[in-house]
């Protein structure tokens, strides 16, 4: 059995601001590289740069599975996940590192 792990994530540029939905299967790079603008498209462009959201999952599947589930979820719905996590909005990537 392996250890990888996938993850689902939410990134925003601010509390109740734009949010980008993803998937990696290196969260720790993955944020890293939307912190420093790395990530070509959506989330440069908006300045996606918070780690406020993320699940793991052994199986990259399941993680993809999830990754479109959460995209089709209505704004409302999304940020009431985040906020029951995440109440402060806080940036997880710390936590991570």
């Amino acid at each position: 059995m392996t250890d990888q792990k996938y993850y689902a994530y939410i990134i925003c540029n601010k509390r109740n601001g734009t949010l980008y939905i993803g998937i990696t299967s290196d969260l720790i790079k993955r944020t890293w590289q939307h912190k420093n603008g790395l990530v070509k498209g959506f989330s440069r462009q908006y300045g996606l740069k918070t780690l406020v959201y993320f699940e793991a999952y052994q199986n990259v599947e399941k993680a993809i599975l999830r990754e479109k589930r959460l995209k089709k979820w209505n704004r409302e719905w999304k940020i009431k996940l985040i906020e029951k996590a995440n109440p402060g909005w806080k940036d997880l990537y710390q936590r991570l590192i």
